[in-house]
């Protein structure tokens, strides 16, 4: 079943889902039709598995890497000096357009789908975890103030990206 989501992962990356149909995936993949359906419920279920895999991996990679910048310096000025580019880069360019376009239209996919809502709903939450972690992390090293809750930075950082895709609109 990897396979076949790898397969429509790819397709969701350049294109729409309405584009993407089961059959097509099967011959592409070698997979039964008969297994996707038993394995995933419906080509809505094999694209919400798909989705949440996409949104996963999109924070994912950039946490790993404001993690490994957060893991490998000392001092606030060495962070400072290590972040800043990592910030521009992440916040500019049409890749990144993309990427942050990308996580909008999932998570409006999500709004009205409910097994999209809860896989999306759980993934946030662990991904909200991790960004807390560095979060207390920098705190604990009194690069951020820690009068302010690590929890609400978190969400903070996050409606900030989602504030830059509304931007990337306008």
């Amino acid at each position: 079943m990897q396979t076949v989501l790898d397969a429509v992962v790819e397709r969701l990356m350049t294109g729409d889902e309405s584009l993407i149909r089961i059959p097509e995936i099967c011959e592409a993949t070698g997979v039964n039709y008969g297994s996707v359906y038993h394995h995933f419920g419906s080509r809505e279920g094999v694209i919400d598995v798909a989705y949440n895999m996409i949104y996963s991996k999109l924070v994912e990679e950039d946490m790993t890497i404001i993690g490994e910048a957060t893991d490998n310096v000392v001092t606030l000025e060495e962070y400072v000096s290590v972040i800043l580019p990592i910030v521009a880069t992440m916040n500019s360019g049409p890749e990144r357009m993309a990427r942050r376009a990308l996580r909008v239209r999932i998570v409006s996919a999500a709004m009205t789908r409910p097994e999209l809502h809860t896989l999306i709903g759980a993934t946030q939450s662990r991904l909200t975890a991790e960004w807390r972690r560095l979060i207390e992390m920098a705190q604990k090293r009194e690069w951020l103030r820690d009068d302010i809750s690590a929890s609400f930075l978190a969400v903070l950082l996050q409606i900030i990206v989602f504030g830059r895709a509304l931007d990337d609109i306008s």
